[in-house]
């Protein structure tokens, strides 16, 4: 084909591939090919466009590294990970995973270590942007305690914090104990102020008292270091329960049919995937009634459930998950028209008394219905065959839970149990137990 008759095609195929013209030249299947390549060139440069304009807002690890490191050569704030950071430039960002301007978040490598790296930006996108304006809101993080606060006062403070926290609990001194330790971060049985401010500002991240608390847990995210309001946790191999997460703003280019058939063919075999259910049942035991109070998994997403490279269940993070003391104090007093005025979170939803006009503080639906609920997708296909049925019924049964039936507790445990047992009985002797 000549160049000048080359041209002239491409011009119709990009400007008026539906043109009576066109379809002349063309048979009618070469007709539709273009049409859905010219479709493809438009939903590839639109997705590109999406992705471009929405990294600079969500990608601020810059920024949050300058204030680290601006507070830690002023010697404000202290931390495990300052020196790596700021000094040796062995802990490096790499991978933004940012869903939120104000919560920055990257894979990263510390000490050729693997590791995720979180940072808060207060109000990043109402400021300037120049470096002395990030640090005059930032300053604001590092305000408590104050000098000349005792080491008793700073105590007292923590069991304060903690106690609103997560409600009077017996065991509340050892978690003091465990914070003040955190914070010696040289470990020479003294608290410095830039200490006690670093382990202040961490604290009022909704993650890192759950991930204190939890911490002597099996299938919760270790703590590995601090600097400042930044902290380095463990990554996780697969850090999503199903590999295809498809953002929400292309959701609506590709079918959930699509997309559950994807994950389907991705996922990993059937024992395996009992193995990570059997994890992720033993967290619902940890979070319920534990030493420090009850939890609540406020967003029971499969982003949210992630899993190693041997199979075993580890929670990719914890920002979902809230105290129950925290989450009834949300709810208490709380006026409200419908149940949805009473949730806490993405899904811990309690009932509207609509002639008081105010919210109950008993949220109806478990964490374990909300996690079967979870599971029938990601553990009934592929399962065998004289299993199936049973399974399907057990996981039928555990979504039903409510919060508010009698004997929750007593019902809440035998169901899980009778799951769990199904489930380590066909994988027990295996090579996937």
């Amino acid at each position: 084909m000549k160049p000048r008759n080359l041209r002239r095609l491409m011009h119709l195929v990009l400007f008026c591939p539906l043109s009576k013209g066109l379809q002349s030249r063309l048979p009618a299947v070469k007709v539709k090919y273009l049409v859905v390549a010219w479709l493809g060139v438009l939903v590839a440069s639109w997705v590109i466009y999406v992705q471009y304009s929405s990294y600079s807002e969500l990608c601020r690890g810059h920024v949050c590294t300058m204030l680290i490191c601006e507070h830690y050569r002023r010697g404000i704030i202290s931390g495990s990970v300052c020196k790596s950071l700021c000094e040796e430039k062995t802990l490096t960002l790499q991978r933004c995973l940012s869903t939120s301007p104000t919560n920055q978040v990257y894979s990263a490598v510390w000490k050729e270590k693997a590791v995720i790296v979180k940072c808060g930006i207060e109000d990043a996108l109402g400021i300037d942007g120049s470096p002395d304006s990030f640090l005059k809101r930032d300053t604001g993080l590092y305000d408590k305690p104050t000098r000349g606060t005792s080491m008793d006062e700073f105590r007292e403070m923590l069991h304060t914090f903690l106690k609103d926290g997560l409600g009077e609990q017996a065991s509340l001194s050892s978690l003091v104990s465990r914070v003040v330790t955190l914070a010696d971060v040289n470990s020479d049985g003294k608290v410095s102020l830039a200490e006690a401010k670093s382990v202040w500002a961490l604290l009022q991240i909704d993650e890192f008292v759950p991930m204190l608390a939890l911490q002597d847990k099996e299938h919760a995210p270790r703590l590995l270091g601090f600097c400042g309001h930044l902290y380095a946790t463990e990554r996780v191999a697969n850090a999503a329960l199903f590999r295809l997460d498809v953002p929400p703003w292309l959701q609506p280019l590709v079918p959930e049919a699509l997309s559950s058939a994807l994950n389907r063919w991705l996922a990993p075999a059937w024992p395996r995937r009992a193995r990570i259910t059997i994890g992720l049942l033993e967290f619902v035991e940890e979070v319920f009634h534990g030493a420090y109070g009850s939890f609540y998994m406020c967003d029971a997403s499969p982003s949210r459930v992630g899993y190693n490279a041997n199979y075993d269940c580890k929670m990719a993070d914890l920002g979902s998950v809230a105290s129950e003391a925290a989450v009834r104090a949300f709810l208490r007093g709380r006026t409200c028209q419908t149940n949805a005025d009473c949730t806490f979170g993405r899904d811990c939803t309690a009932t509207c008394d609509r002639l008081a006009k105010q919210c109950n503080t008993e949220v109806v639906q478990p964490n374990l219905a909300k996690v079967c609920a979870l599971l029938r997708d990601f553990l009934l296909f592929g399962a065998p065959a004289d299993l199936l049925d049973d399974l399907d019924k057990q996981l039928r049964t555990c979504v039903t839970l409510s919060g508010l039936a009698s004997q929750m507790e007593v019902h809440h445990s035998l169901v899980l149990n009778n799951l769990k047992t199904l489930l380590w009985k066909k994988i027990s002797d295996t090579k996937y137990s």
